[in-house]
């Protein structure tokens, strides 16, 4: 007979198995020869007579050759869909057992019959579910230890197997690298490591370059991956940069995650140290100004810092700070002068010493105006001139104090026709344009003889009864004058430059105050001056004590700044109308007396009634006077014995010219 087969056949007796894994039958006899032609196979006795087999050959599960499995990949976490092959119909499927196969052991961890599945008890439990109307079989929620064979078998009609490779993968962290110690955690499989210098990936290399890993299994089943770095540095590797870079695979490919990069400490001895100094460029007094040693080796050697004795020309050691560096908080130009720095090995105690180095600190100093203490008349004229010393060329220029307005460029300053109000400072500035920010300034006063002066002779105030009030005299000259009041008072004194004086009076606005006011007297060897300030009640002056400071003056030499209130100019017209009625209707009473006395005033004829006097006052005339004014204006107009006309009295006024 034929055997349809793929597999080639070896020698074999009854009952044995052959290599394919398939076992013959016979009823009696040996095996001798089993040739294969092609995919047919014919069996042969030991006589060379071809034998029938009287037994069907039997396949024994697991022993045969089988194709490579079908793969799955999934990542840890996910789900891995398990198809009992390809291309079955739904009804090869209503009677399927799965089973997980680990070292070769198969163990059944899943039922489907009739279309329903039942998951055997065990690990895989509560994590398997069919889908696709029963032909996939669903693994949740995987992990590393899923990583095996699963296998499908079917039951009818015919026997059938399907194997799965399940293959797990998990992306490693992001590694960690300290020093030379390569560090990825939680991947699966194990990733590969690669490490790099400055970009280039490192090989083994005998006695340069070593690298060792080591892999630790987490009880989860991932793994952590730690490699160490194994290399001979030189100090040109001071400033390497050194990463690792982890290749591991998923589903979706190939990928890779890299370390941050590190620089590995180099230690190396020093062979030259070097003097710094910051800021670099032109230095001047005041400057912060920091003197530090430098060396090529690691770690640095312990420095010291020496400056050269300008007398001795010996180098004498300066006062550091912890980190060996001279800090000149100010500089000054006693900084200046000739530096060393020395360093010591304290490991190999050699000895290094740097080249001297200068340091020049620019200045400007003892800036001198000439006269010291300038004085002159008024109409004449005055020379200043300004000196410095410095290290480099200086420049000068004038300024007026007050207004910081630039007088004059260069060392002297021309003062002609001098007039008062040419005294005071007067600013020199001694400059030195290579270095920006160097110079120095000396301020003089000038004084220009002459009695004191004061910016206002009188001035009024209007102020409130029963209020202290701060009253307050200014004035100039020189010499510088004295200030005194015609007030008792607390009174204190101001200078506002050496010929200017400034003196506050604190006093209580009394009545007598008020009508006599409060002068201020400034007087010096040359004359006086005087400010009178008059005081005035205000309107809206109201009774109580209290108290009010005036401000004392509106530029720099008035003696004050004053309150100005209106002046009741309405109430004065009044009056002067008034007191003219009264002359007018004193003049037109003297007439008509006159007449009368002469008989030539007719009298009654008017409709009027006779003025009847109480015989007590006989000798009395009264004149009567008709007017058209407001009875508010006429209120003012009144009679003898003070009386005032009612208010709404329209009728006939009567004045009394008896005096």
């Amino acid at each position: 007979m034929t055997i349809q087969t793929p597999l080639n056949w070896e020698k074999a007796g009854p009952g044995q198995r052959v290599k394919s894994g398939l076992r013959v039958k016979r009823g009696q006899g040996p095996l001798q020869t089993l040739e294969v032609a092609g995919k047919t196979a014919a069996v042969r006795g030991g006589d060379g007579e071809q034998l029938e087999l009287t037994q069907l050959l039997e396949c024994v599960p697991g022993e045969a050759e089988q194709p490579e499995p079908e793969l799955v990949e999934v990542e840890v976490g996910g789900t891995a869909l398990l198809k009992c092959g390809p291309s079955h119909s739904q009804g090869n499927f209503s009677h399927v057992d799965w089973f997980s196969v680990h070292k070769e052991k198969p163990t059944l961890i899943f039922r489907v019959r009739q279309g329903q599945g039942q998951s055997e008890p065990g690990e895989y439990q509560h994590r398997l579910s069919l889908q696709d109307k029963g032909t996939t079989l669903a693994l949740t929620y995987v992990t590393p230890h899923d990583e095996r064979i699963f296998l499908c078998q079917g039951k009818r009609p015919r026997s059938q197997e399907h194997r799965i490779q399940l293959r797990v993968y998990k992306a490693p962290e992001e590694p960690s690298i300290q020093v030379a110690t390569c560090v990825g955690r939680n991947g699966y499989p194990i990733p590969q490591v690669v490490w790099y210098k400055n970009g280039q990936p490192l090989k083994e290399e005998k006695n340069r370059v070593h690298i060792q890993s080591s892999q630790i299994v987490e009880s989860s089943g991932l793994y952590t991956l730690r490699s160490v770095l194994k290399a001979q540095l030189l100090k040109e590797d001071k400033d390497a940069q050194f990463y690792c870079e982890l290749n591991y695979r998923l589903p979706s490919g190939n990928h890779m995650k890299e370390s941050r990069e590190v620089t590995v400490p180099v230690f190396y001895p020093a062979e030259k140290v070097w003097l710094e100094v910051e800021p670099v460029g032109m230095l001047k007094e005041g400057d912060r100004v920091e003197i530090r040693c430098l060396a090529d080796g690691n770690p640095p050697p312990h420095f010291s810092i020496s400056k050269q004795n300008l007398s001795t020309k010996e180098m004498e050691e300066e006062t550091t700070d912890d980190n060996g560096v001279l800090v000149l908080a100010r500089a000054q130009k006693e900084h200046s002068g000739l530096y060393e720095c020395q360093g010591l090995d304290l490991e190999t105690m050699a000895s290094l010493l740097s080249g001297q180095q200068e340091l020049l600190v620019n200045y400007v100093s003892d800036v001198r105006v000439s006269p010291a203490a300038p004085e002159s008349e008024e109409g004449s004229s005055l020379t200043l001139t300004c000196e410095a010393e410095s290290n480099q060329a200086l420049e000068f220029q004038w300024l007026r104090e007050k207004t910081g307005q630039v007088l004059e460029k260069g060392p002297v300053l021309q003062l002609h026709n001098l007039k008062r109000e040419a005294g005071g400072g007067y600013r020199c500035m001694a400059s030195v344009p290579s270095v920006p920010g160097l110079n120095r300034t000396q301020l003089v006063n000038v004084a220009i003889f002459g009695p004191p002066w004061m910016a206002l002779k009188e001035r009024k105030m209007w102020v409130q009864e029963n209020v202290v009030l701060n009253l307050s005299c200014e004035a100039s000259g020189h010499p510088r004058p004295t200030i005194s009041w015609n007030v008792e008072g607390l009174t204190s004194e101001q200078d506002q430059d050496p010929q200017s004086v400034l003196s506050i009076l604190n006093v209580l606005v009394t009545p007598e105050l008020l009508e006599t006011g409060a002068e201020c007297v400034a007087s010096n060897s040359l004359g006086k001056n005087t400010t009178i300030i008059l005081l005035e009640l205000d309107s809206n002056s109201t009774t109580g004590l209290s108290i009010s400071t005036v401000s004392p003056h509106a530029r720099a030499n008035s003696t004050s700044t004053e309150k100005k209130l209106p002046e009741p100019e309405s109430k004065g017209v009044v009056i002067v109308a008034v007191t003219v009625c009264v002359l007018v209707l004193a003049v037109l009473g003297a007439v008509l007396y006159f007449f009368y006395k002469k008989g030539k005033l007719p009298c009654g004829r008017s409709g009027k009634q006779e003025i009847t006097l109480p015989p007590s006052r006989k000798s009395e005339f009264v004149v009567e006077v008709k007017s058209d004014k407001l009875p508010e204006e006429m209120g003012l107009l009144q009679g003898s014995n003070g009386d005032k006309r009612a208010p709404g009295d329209q009728g006939e006024k009567y004045i009394d010219l008896r005096h």
